[in-house]
């Protein structure tokens, strides 16, 4: 691939946006910064305190939707989350894209991320140029992170590397999820030729819980052979780390699900894992969407509060 993510958050070279060649790089990202606010008035109420962007990555106004009331759950609640839609208004990447979204959640802060709509991976063009993504999640000591975006839809022919790294202080806690369609089925365009990397990374304090690397490559037997992707067309996994009895939790994500030979649930070291392999979105969302309101009032005192914007 010919992307290079280590660059997303700097600025573009002069004029690679224009160029047409193998070179072309069109830049793009964003820093947000979350802390709670302790004043009498405020409560807990998370705030955002730092949205720095370059090129076309937004994020609307932060939302309250929660009321004060919170879930009796085994961990101590935190004052009140704050929602954020992150935008990219061209809604997809292209040969050439690359996006860095930069997030820090400070000490007893708690927010909520997600994304308007499906983000879209398009075909590499005629020099097989990659699009690149890096998502870098930090949370401080005694804070929360949601980070709960849409699917991802590939494109046939898409090239590009898909980067997760999150960074956990002490007893922070963080929950996600990430979804991946392949190709378009239902239009009769499977995800036959192209490669997408992907790779996560979670550590505390330094030491990894979870890393892993995972090449889309429909070119390759893992692609189709039972002991790989086995041609399921979506994929999903969720995770959860800063539970307070992670066994308790996976009974209780186990038995809240319809069962099925198409999802899992694991730990590793201290993370809590949901897998689903698939061939249908809406399963793999309901699925995610259902361990997460199992695992919200065990993290956060809260009961789930889905975002409005899943609902447009």
């Amino acid at each position: 691939m010919t992307a290079d993510p280590s660059r997303d958050c700097q600025a573009p070279a002069g004029g690679s946006g224009h160029r047409f060649d193998a070179e072309r790089r069109w830049d793009a990202s964003m820093s947000l910064g979350f802390a709670a606010d302790w004043n009498a008035s405020a409560a807990g109420r998370t705030r955002m305190i730092r949205a720095r962007h370059h090129g076309p990555l937004r994020v609307q106004r932060p939302f309250y939707p929660e009321t004060s009331h919170r879930h009796p759950g085994t961990m101590a609640a935190l004052g009140e989350p704050c929602h954020v839609y992150l935008l990219h208004p061209p809604g997809g990447l292209v040969s050439g894209d690359r996006l860095g979204i930069e997030v820090g959640v400070e000490r007893g802060a708690h927010a909520l991320l997600t994304t308007p709509a499906a983000t879209k991976l398009y075909r590499a063009d005629s020099h097989g140029v990659a699009w690149s993504q890096t998502n870098r999640l930090r949370v401080a000591d005694g804070g929360l992170l949601e980070w709960l975006p849409q699917e991802t839809i590939a494109f046939d022919g898409s090239r590009g590397l898909q980067r997760t790294e999150v960074e956990l202080e002490g007893s922070a806690r963080c929950l996600g999820w990430e979804l991946m369609a392949l190709g378009r089925p239902a239009s009769h365009l499977p995800f036959a030729s192209g490669r997408i990397e992907q790779r996560f990374r979670l550590v505390r304090d330094g030491r990894p819980l979870w890393m892993e690397r995972q090449p889309l490559d429909p070119t390759h037997p893992r692609f189709v052979g039972r002991w790989g992707q086995g041609g399921a067309s979506v994929q999903a996994t969720l995770w959860a780390v800063g539970l307070a009895d992670l066994h308790e939790a996976v009974e209780a994500v186990r038995g809240a699900l319809p069962a099925s030979a198409r999802w899992a649930v694991t730990q590793r070291h201290d993370v809590l894992l949901l897998r689903y392999l698939g061939v249908s979105r809406n399963e793999a969302w309901d699925l995610c969407s259902a361990a997460w309101q199992v695992l919200r009032p065990r993290m956060a005192g809260r009961d789930a509060c889905e975002p409005r914007i899943w609902r447009t």
